[in-house]
């Protein structure tokens, strides 16, 4: 029976069909119904557990941000505020300076971000299309960059910059070496030799990338008279825009949330990362100063504002992925990394 005349049948012709075609199946039909819908049911369960895990702190910190101190102590309040107030908002905004600390932030990330993917866009397509000395070493190094945490550097780091000199020239020239701790320049001079946060990954899944266009493209190109870097520009980078934006989107969350680099070179710098770890300590003296509180905040009081400031720090990421789900999304589903 085709399947137009099936669908003009009543739901009891469709039930006395189904059920005459399951008797003379001797029961598959049911089992695999139910079989489909198990597994329907698994998947459904499964996939609502690991969203409401991810999702449950955010709207937990989206209520305690909206409501007022003694609704935190109100046992009677659970989710929805009942006293409804946006003054932590301006606490918070208050306590990290947020519209100088954004620009700060969002200037800083950018730039990094695009340091980043240039160089490693640079070195991944060089693994992944030339031969020279020594290449699998170098790439081994990659993955110690990926695997090694920064912290164990950190001393290292710490001494190179502080007492930075080039081949011991600054030295001989001007007789001291330069602290360029305080400035953003540590971290452009990084992410220039791919030594950044995280650019060890990029170099690894830009190169895997790269690897699966066919070599057919640029020799057809080579034909045509295009040179190397014509060839790279002209062909391997558009093709390669799935993985550099989803790269560029990793490098630019991951630069906004840092702390680490952050504390060790930019100290100076007002950054959101390192404002909102000092909330606690503001809030503290604002209610011993402003207040007249001798003891301070309380502590769920502190948490509602340090919730608070952390909600006002991942919001511009929200709205960026809002804007860029699409090119990640297809960045993600057209860039199987292969061996």
């Amino acid at each position: 029976m085709s399947k137009t005349k099936t669908n003009k049948l009543s739901l009891k012709e469709r039930n006395r069909l189904y059920w005459e075609r399951n008797r003379k199946s001797q029961g598959y039909l049911v089992k695999r119904t139910a079989k489909r819908a198990s597994v329907s049911i698994s998947r459904f369960i499964l996939l609502f557990g690991m969203c409401f895990l991810i999702l449950q702190p955010i709207l937990n910190k989206i209520s305690i941000s909206f409501m007022a101190e003694e609704d935190i102590y109100d046992p009677m309040v659970i989710s929805i505020p009942q006293h409804f107030t946006a003054e932590n908002y301006q606490l918070a905004a208050t306590f990290m300076d947020y519209g100088k600390t954004l620009f700060n932030t969002f200037i800083i990330a950018l730039t990094i971000a695009i340091i980043q993917i240039a160089m490693s866009t640079l070195v991944g397509y060089g693994f992944a299309r030339f031969d020279f000395p020594f290449k699998n070493f170098w790439f081994a190094c990659v993955m110690l960059v990926i695997i090694v945490p920064p912290q164990t550097i950190s001393t290292a780091l710490h001494l190179h910059f502080k007492y930075f000199d080039i081949f011991g020239l600054i030295k001989l020239i001007t007789g001291d070496t330069i602290n360029l701790r305080g400035s953003v320049l540590p971290y452009y001079l990084m992410s220039l030799g791919c030594m950044g946060l995280k650019n060890g990954l990029y170099i690894f899944m830009i190169r895997q990338f790269f690897r699966t266009i066919p070599k057919e493209l640029e020799e057809a190109a080579y034909v045509d008279g295009c040179g190397t870097l014509k060839t790279f520009v002209k062909i391997m980078l558009p093709d390669a825009k799935p993985i550099l934006t989803s790269c560029f989107l990793f490098s630019f969350v991951w630069q906004w949330t840092d702390g680490f680099y952050s504390s060790m070179f930019l100290g100076a710098v007002p950054l959101l990362s390192n404002k909102v770890t000092r909330i606690g300590d503001q809030l503290s003296h604002y209610m011993i100063n402003t207040m007249k509180v001798g003891t301070g905040a309380s502590i769920g009081y502190t948490n509602c504002i340090v919730a608070t400031g952390t909600l006002m720090v991942i919001v511009p990421l929200i709205v960026l992925y809002l804007f860029a789900q699409k090119g990640f999304v297809e960045s993600l589903s057209s860039s199987g990394i292969k061996m």
